[in-house]
């Protein structure tokens, strides 16, 4: 793929968890028809986080936005609650806890990430977002 080329998808989601398989699905057709296979995996885990704290955590609607450009994936995770998320951990694999561990494997996995306040179609809210290098 040109490092030159640009493009960006936003796939909008209701508070379900089930939307989280949709979104896991729909970024890695994206990424298989944009030719970033060896980038599913890692971006699959970290988007499933992301939407998961989205959905998981806020009542109103989510949106997954996924960006390509420069040679960074970007995905991000925009929902209806615009306080900030919490801090990440340490992301310890002995601890088998099943929840908390999110935005810390965030950390882990991704080059980069971060979260900015963020109004949608008139509604206040938040994206936690995160890059992905390709090397």
């Amino acid at each position: 793929m040109p490092e030159s080329e640009r493009w960006e998808y936003t796939l909008y989601i209701p508070a379900d968890p089930r939307a989280v398989t949709v979104c896991r699905r729909t970024l890695r057709l994206i990424l298989t028809l944009h030719g970033l296979i060896r980038l599913v995996d890692t971006a699959e885990l970290l988007a499933t986080e992301l939407v998961s704290n989205a959905v998981r955590h806020t009542q109103g609607p989510a949106a997954l936005r996924v960006r390509w450009a420069a040679g960074v994936l970007r995905i991000g995770a925009w929902d209806a609650d615009p306080e900030p998320p919490e801090p990440p951990g340490e992301f310890d694999m002995p601890d088998l806890a099943e929840d908390g561990r999110g935005l810390g494997l965030v950390r882990a996995c991704a080059d980069l990430w971060g979260w900015q306040p963020l109004t949608r179609n008139g509604q206040r809210g938040k994206l936690v977002w995160c890059d992905l290098v390709a090397a």
